[in-house]
Protein backbone atom coordinates (compact mmCIF):
# COMPACT_ATOMS: atom_id res chain seq x y z
CA UNK A 1 0.00 0.00 0.00
CA UNK A 2 1.51 3.54 -0.69
CA UNK A 3 -0.43 7.13 0.64
CA UNK A 4 0.52 9.58 -1.82
CA UNK A 5 -0.33 12.96 -2.10
CA UNK A 6 1.26 13.90 -5.78
CA UNK A 7 -1.37 12.69 -7.36
CA UNK A 8 -0.41 13.87 -10.76
CA UNK A 9 3.21 11.80 -10.36
CA UNK A 10 2.88 8.41 -11.51
CA UNK A 11 6.26 7.30 -9.45
CA UNK A 12 5.11 9.39 -6.14
CA UNK A 13 7.18 8.49 -3.21
CA UNK A 14 4.83 6.70 -0.45
CA UNK A 15 4.08 9.01 2.41
CA UNK A 16 4.73 7.36 6.29
CA UNK A 17 2.94 10.42 7.24
CA UNK A 18 0.52 13.19 7.14
CA UNK A 19 -2.44 13.70 4.93
CA UNK A 20 -2.98 11.86 1.67
CA UNK A 21 -4.82 12.64 -1.69
CA UNK A 22 -4.92 8.91 -3.08
CA UNK A 23 -4.02 5.70 -2.15
CA UNK A 24 -2.90 3.00 -4.19
CA UNK A 25 -2.09 -0.71 -4.10
CA UNK A 26 1.35 -1.20 -5.83
CA UNK A 27 2.24 -5.08 -7.25
CA UNK A 28 4.91 -6.50 -9.18
CA UNK A 29 3.06 -8.23 -12.77
CA UNK A 30 4.89 -11.08 -14.93
CA UNK A 31 4.25 -13.05 -18.44
CA UNK A 32 5.52 -16.54 -18.68
CA UNK A 33 6.23 -18.04 -22.16
CA UNK A 34 5.25 -21.53 -21.70
CA UNK A 35 4.21 -22.25 -25.58
CA UNK A 36 5.55 -23.92 -28.66
CA UNK A 37 7.72 -20.68 -29.91
CA UNK A 38 9.15 -17.90 -29.55
CA UNK A 39 7.01 -14.39 -28.96
CA UNK A 40 8.93 -11.96 -30.82
CA UNK A 41 8.07 -8.56 -32.75
CA UNK A 42 9.37 -6.31 -34.64
CA UNK A 43 8.60 -2.66 -34.28
CA UNK A 44 9.62 -0.28 -37.64
CA UNK A 45 8.98 3.52 -38.44
CA UNK A 46 10.14 5.32 -41.57
CA UNK A 47 11.33 8.58 -40.19
CA UNK A 48 12.09 10.15 -36.42
CA UNK A 49 8.92 12.48 -38.04
CA UNK A 50 6.40 9.61 -36.98
CA UNK A 51 5.95 9.19 -33.65
CA UNK A 52 5.01 5.46 -33.52
CA UNK A 53 6.60 2.23 -34.84
CA UNK A 54 4.19 -0.44 -36.41
CA UNK A 55 4.53 -3.50 -35.15
CA UNK A 56 4.66 -7.13 -37.05
CA UNK A 57 4.82 -10.64 -35.51
CA UNK A 58 7.18 -13.13 -36.23
CA UNK A 59 7.14 -16.83 -36.62
CA UNK A 60 10.05 -19.79 -36.34
CA UNK A 61 9.79 -21.82 -39.14
CA UNK A 62 8.31 -25.39 -38.49
CA UNK A 63 10.19 -26.95 -41.12
CA UNK A 64 13.68 -25.75 -40.94
CA UNK A 65 13.56 -23.70 -37.61
CA UNK A 66 14.44 -20.38 -39.14
CA UNK A 67 13.36 -17.21 -36.88
CA UNK A 68 12.98 -13.81 -38.54
CA UNK A 69 15.60 -11.07 -37.98
CA UNK A 70 13.63 -8.38 -39.14
CA UNK A 71 10.59 -6.14 -39.48
CA UNK A 72 10.31 -6.86 -43.48
CA UNK A 73 10.75 -10.64 -43.05
CA UNK A 74 8.12 -10.96 -40.00
CA UNK A 75 5.10 -12.86 -40.88
CA UNK A 76 1.98 -11.62 -39.13
CA UNK A 77 1.01 -7.45 -39.41
CA UNK A 78 -0.46 -6.51 -35.70
CA UNK A 79 -3.17 -3.44 -34.84
CA UNK A 80 -0.63 -2.74 -31.52
CA UNK A 81 2.29 0.10 -32.01
CA UNK A 82 5.55 0.79 -30.48
CA UNK A 83 6.26 4.66 -28.70
CA UNK A 84 8.77 5.82 -26.92
CA UNK A 85 7.89 6.00 -22.96
CA UNK A 86 10.03 8.91 -21.88
CA UNK A 87 9.56 8.71 -18.53
CA UNK A 88 12.65 8.41 -16.06
CA UNK A 89 11.74 4.87 -15.09
CA UNK A 90 11.44 3.54 -18.53
CA UNK A 91 12.72 5.69 -21.58
CA UNK A 92 12.59 3.18 -23.92
CA UNK A 93 10.39 1.68 -26.47
CA UNK A 94 7.06 0.37 -25.56
CA UNK A 95 4.51 -2.57 -27.18
CA UNK A 96 1.27 -0.94 -26.46
CA UNK A 97 -1.69 -2.47 -25.11
CA UNK A 98 -0.09 -5.47 -24.08
CA UNK A 99 -1.02 -5.80 -20.38
CA UNK A 100 -3.73 -4.78 -18.28
CA UNK A 101 -4.67 -4.97 -14.85
CA UNK A 102 -7.90 -4.51 -12.87
CA UNK A 103 -9.63 -4.00 -9.95
CA UNK A 104 -13.08 -6.39 -10.00
CA UNK A 105 -15.66 -7.14 -7.64
CA UNK A 106 -15.94 -10.91 -7.47
CA UNK A 107 -19.13 -11.41 -10.13
CA UNK A 108 -16.77 -9.62 -12.40
CA UNK A 109 -17.26 -6.19 -12.35
CA UNK A 110 -14.56 -3.50 -12.38
CA UNK A 111 -13.75 -0.65 -9.89
CA UNK A 112 -10.70 0.44 -10.78
CA UNK A 113 -8.67 0.11 -14.19
CA UNK A 114 -5.03 0.71 -14.87
CA UNK A 115 -3.37 3.72 -16.52
CA UNK A 116 -0.09 1.82 -17.88
CA UNK A 117 1.33 3.10 -20.71
CA UNK A 118 3.22 -0.37 -22.57
CA UNK A 119 5.90 -3.10 -21.59
CA UNK A 120 9.57 -3.71 -22.81
CA UNK A 121 9.55 -7.42 -23.49
CA UNK A 122 12.58 -9.66 -23.15
CA UNK A 123 14.09 -12.45 -21.19
CA UNK A 124 14.46 -11.51 -17.53
CA UNK A 125 14.19 -15.26 -15.50
CA UNK A 126 13.56 -18.76 -16.17
CA UNK A 127 9.94 -19.87 -15.63
CA UNK A 128 9.18 -22.58 -12.99
CA UNK A 129 8.31 -25.11 -15.11
CA UNK A 130 11.42 -24.47 -17.78
CA UNK A 131 12.48 -27.72 -17.10
CA UNK A 132 9.72 -29.53 -18.75
CA UNK A 133 8.45 -27.60 -21.16
CA UNK A 134 9.45 -29.38 -24.55
CA UNK A 135 10.30 -26.32 -26.75
CA UNK A 136 12.86 -25.00 -24.09
CA UNK A 137 16.47 -24.29 -26.19
CA UNK A 138 18.60 -27.08 -25.33
CA UNK A 139 21.14 -25.54 -27.91
CA UNK A 140 22.07 -22.33 -27.44
CA UNK A 141 23.75 -22.68 -31.17
CA UNK A 142 20.71 -22.66 -32.79
CA UNK A 143 17.88 -19.87 -34.33
CA UNK A 144 16.15 -20.17 -30.81
CA UNK A 145 19.55 -20.20 -28.77
CA UNK A 146 20.67 -16.92 -30.56
CA UNK A 147 17.56 -15.12 -30.14
CA UNK A 148 17.49 -15.63 -26.52
CA UNK A 149 20.84 -14.42 -26.38
CA UNK A 150 19.24 -11.04 -27.94
CA UNK A 151 16.10 -10.83 -26.02
CA UNK A 152 18.03 -11.63 -22.45
CA UNK A 153 20.19 -8.31 -23.30
CA UNK A 154 17.08 -6.26 -24.72
CA UNK A 155 16.18 -2.89 -22.97
CA UNK A 156 14.13 -2.35 -26.18
CA UNK A 157 16.16 0.74 -27.09
CA UNK A 158 16.41 2.30 -23.96
CA UNK A 159 17.79 6.04 -24.17
CA UNK A 160 17.55 6.22 -28.47
CA UNK A 161 14.04 7.69 -29.11
CA UNK A 162 15.51 8.46 -32.55
CA UNK A 163 14.97 4.60 -33.10
CA UNK A 164 13.99 3.41 -36.62
CA UNK A 165 13.44 -0.21 -35.36
CA UNK A 166 12.99 -2.31 -32.24
CA UNK A 167 12.77 -5.77 -31.27
CA UNK A 168 11.00 -6.95 -28.66
CA UNK A 169 9.97 -10.93 -27.51
CA UNK A 170 10.13 -13.36 -24.67
CA UNK A 171 11.27 -17.11 -25.64
CA UNK A 172 10.00 -20.44 -24.70
CA UNK A 173 10.46 -20.48 -20.85
CA UNK A 174 11.53 -17.14 -20.14
CA UNK A 175 9.56 -14.49 -18.56
CA UNK A 176 9.31 -10.75 -17.97
CA UNK A 177 8.09 -8.84 -15.21
CA UNK A 178 7.65 -5.29 -13.85
CA UNK A 179 8.10 -4.05 -10.54
CA UNK A 180 6.07 -2.66 -7.93
CA UNK A 181 7.94 0.63 -7.93
CA UNK A 182 7.66 1.05 -11.73
CA UNK A 183 5.65 3.64 -12.77
CA UNK A 184 1.72 3.19 -13.09
CA UNK A 185 2.44 -0.39 -11.63
CA UNK A 186 -0.81 0.50 -9.34
CA UNK A 187 -4.19 0.60 -9.09
CA UNK A 188 -5.80 3.42 -6.94
CA UNK A 189 -8.23 2.19 -4.36
CA UNK A 190 -9.45 5.54 -2.63
CA UNK A 191 -12.68 5.42 -3.35
CA UNK A 192 -12.98 1.59 -3.21
CA UNK A 193 -15.49 0.26 -0.24
CA UNK A 194 -14.50 -2.12 2.10
CA UNK A 195 -14.75 -5.64 0.86
CA UNK A 196 -13.43 -8.73 -1.17
CA UNK A 197 -11.68 -7.98 -4.57
CA UNK A 198 -9.76 -9.60 -7.09
CA UNK A 199 -7.05 -8.16 -8.54
CA UNK A 200 -6.51 -9.50 -12.33
CA UNK A 201 -3.95 -9.06 -15.03
CA UNK A 202 -4.25 -9.58 -18.66
CA UNK A 203 -1.98 -9.96 -21.74
CA UNK A 204 -2.90 -10.05 -25.12
CA UNK A 205 -6.63 -9.55 -23.92
CA UNK A 206 -7.93 -8.50 -27.44
CA UNK A 207 -5.58 -11.17 -28.98
CA UNK A 208 -3.76 -9.17 -31.32
CA UNK A 209 -0.72 -11.98 -31.02
CA UNK A 210 -1.55 -15.17 -32.46
CA UNK A 211 -1.17 -17.47 -29.68
CA UNK A 212 -1.58 -21.39 -30.16
CA UNK A 213 -3.64 -21.05 -26.22
CA UNK A 214 -5.54 -17.63 -25.23
CA UNK A 215 -7.01 -19.72 -22.29
CA UNK A 216 -4.26 -19.10 -19.58
CA UNK A 217 -3.87 -15.12 -20.26
CA UNK A 218 -5.30 -14.02 -16.98
CA UNK A 219 -4.21 -14.64 -14.08
CA UNK A 220 -5.69 -13.21 -10.39
CA UNK A 221 -5.61 -12.71 -6.87
CA UNK A 222 -7.92 -12.10 -3.95
CA UNK A 223 -7.67 -9.81 -1.82
CA UNK A 224 -9.78 -7.84 1.33
CA UNK A 225 -9.71 -4.66 1.37
CA UNK A 226 -10.60 -3.04 4.92
CA UNK A 227 -10.48 0.54 6.18
CA UNK A 228 -9.41 1.89 9.38
CA UNK A 229 -12.34 1.61 12.75
CA UNK A 230 -14.30 -0.93 10.16
CA UNK A 231 -15.24 1.46 8.19
CA UNK A 232 -17.07 1.12 4.72
CA UNK A 233 -14.99 3.47 2.95
CA UNK A 234 -12.14 5.82 3.13
CA UNK A 235 -12.13 8.98 5.77
CA UNK A 236 -12.66 12.62 4.86
CA UNK A 237 -8.95 12.99 5.27
CA UNK A 238 -7.18 9.99 4.76
CA UNK A 239 -3.93 9.55 7.13
CA UNK A 240 -3.73 5.42 7.59
CA UNK A 241 -4.20 3.08 4.72
CA UNK A 242 -6.45 0.94 4.82
CA UNK A 243 -5.85 -2.90 5.38
CA UNK A 244 -5.05 -5.37 1.95
CA UNK A 245 -4.97 -8.69 2.83
CA UNK A 246 -3.83 -11.34 0.22
CA UNK A 247 -6.61 -14.31 0.46
CA UNK A 248 -5.25 -16.64 -2.17
CA UNK A 249 -4.12 -16.59 -5.45
CA UNK A 250 -5.39 -17.87 -8.91
CA UNK A 251 -2.95 -18.30 -11.52
CA UNK A 252 -4.02 -18.92 -15.30
CA UNK A 253 -8.09 -17.75 -14.31
CA UNK A 254 -9.42 -14.41 -14.32
CA UNK A 255 -11.36 -14.90 -11.01
CA UNK A 256 -10.75 -15.50 -7.93
CA UNK A 257 -12.76 -13.94 -4.89
CA UNK A 258 -15.67 -16.16 -5.91
CA UNK A 259 -13.90 -19.14 -5.93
Amino acid sequence: MCLVSEVENPNAACMSRGRARAVRLRFTTAEDNVGAGPLLLYGWRPGVDVPTMRVRQAFQSGVDGRIPDSFAAAQQATATSAYYEPAQAHQHWHLMGFEHFELRTPGGGVLVADRKNGFCLGDRYATADAGVLPAVVRDDDTPQGRLGRVLAANTCNMHDPAALTVTQGISVGRGDDYRYTVDFQWLDITAVPSGTYDVVNTVNGDRTLRESDYGNNSSSIAISVRWPGGARSAPEVITRAPQVRLLRSCPGRDRCAGT
